[in-house]
């Protein structure tokens, strides 16, 4: 990676405790120009010294994306460039491999952010097959609404993360989801649930530490034994994590642990690459450039689509 620059919003976000579509949309305008001339100009390269433009059209906020493939596909056209389009999954998937480039497949990699929980068994560059997904919640959104619940701000994963590690992960009893002892599929709903029936009782009836580590615990535990679950399932050769939960340091501690025991290697981004950003979408554009996908200048831009 030669130059990296990342514009958040975070502190936009924080007045309404989430991101605002309309809000996002309009930041990506303001920023986008004075991003890539900072990029830029920290690699000390000109646009005409760029190989290739590949850019996130899938999935996401509508807004934001077409703010950021109409940029590339103007950069393309100008100064003739191939275009790849990338889905944004598969590009915190790719995360993994700018760290370790080079990773033994099969691998089985949890994806876990605000919007996505899921399981993918990946036999190569680009084929991947989904071995499990949230049936409600995505892992992300369980953290953030119940740090919510116990007082706590947005986002409130990372806050959960800082608390949790004075707590007592057993103080409040908070139900683990594993629908069927085979299943890879995950279910937060339960737990937000619970979360609300136990602070209306009373936050105060325990330490906000104790709270934070109580629902870090509950998620935490069903990610890691799903993913070494499938890794023994599928004889995956790696492990790998990627996405804003993977940034968790019980998630990744516990995850190394497990797979320490099982014998296996476990790639996981340092936080910089676990949140979105714009290496994770270049590593993946190399590799689809590599296997001979690249786009015209009609490409489009998607809210949803599966990765598999």
């Amino acid at each position: 990676m030669v130059s990296q620059v990342i514009a958040s919003q975070v502190d936009l976000h924080v007045a309404t405790g989430g991101v605002v579509p309309e809000v996002a949309s309009r930041q990506h305008v303001e920023q986008i120009n004075a991003v890539l001339a900072r990029t830029f100009d920290d690699a000390g390269i000109r646009f005409g010294d760029v190989d290739v433009i590949a850019v996130a059209n899938r999935p996401g906020l509508l807004g934001a994306l077409l703010v950021g493939v109409s940029a590339a596909k103007a950069l393309a056209y100008a100064f003739k460039l191939p275009l790849v389009g990338v889905h944004h999954i598969e590009a915190h998937i790719y995360a993994n491999f700018l760290v370790e480039p080079g990773i033994v497949f099969p691998a089985v990699c949890l994806v876990a952010s605000g919007g996505h929980t899921e399981l993918f068994l990946i036999r190569g560059h680009g084929d991947y097959e989904i071995l499990g997904r949230t049936r409600d919640d995505a892992a992300g959104e369980a953290f953030d609404k119940s740090a919510r619940l116990i007082g706590l701000g947005y986002p409130g994963g990372i806050q959960i993360d800082r608390l949790a590690k004075n707590g007592n992960p057993r103080a409040v009893p908070l139900p683990r989801a594993k629908l069927g002892a085979e299943s890879l599929d995950f279910s937060f709903s339960g737990l937000k649930t619970a979360v609300l029936y136990a602070t209306q009782k009373g936050v105060d009836r325990h330490s906000i530490e104790d709270w934070a580590a109580s629902i870090q615990e509950a998620i935490v535990e069903v990610l890691v034994a799903k993913t070494l679950l499938a890794a023994k399932t599928q004889g995956a050769a790696t492990v790998l994590a990627a996405g804003g939960v993977a940034a968790n340091s019980s998630l990744q501690a516990r995850l190394r642990e497990g797979c320490a025991r099982a014998g296996l290697p476990v790639v996981i981004p340092p936080p910089l690459f676990c949140t979105d950003n714009a290496a994770m979408i270049a590593c993946a554009g190399y590799y689809h450039l590599l296997a001979g996908h690249v786009d015209t200048l009609e490409l489009d831009t998607y809210a949803s689509e599966r990765l598999a």
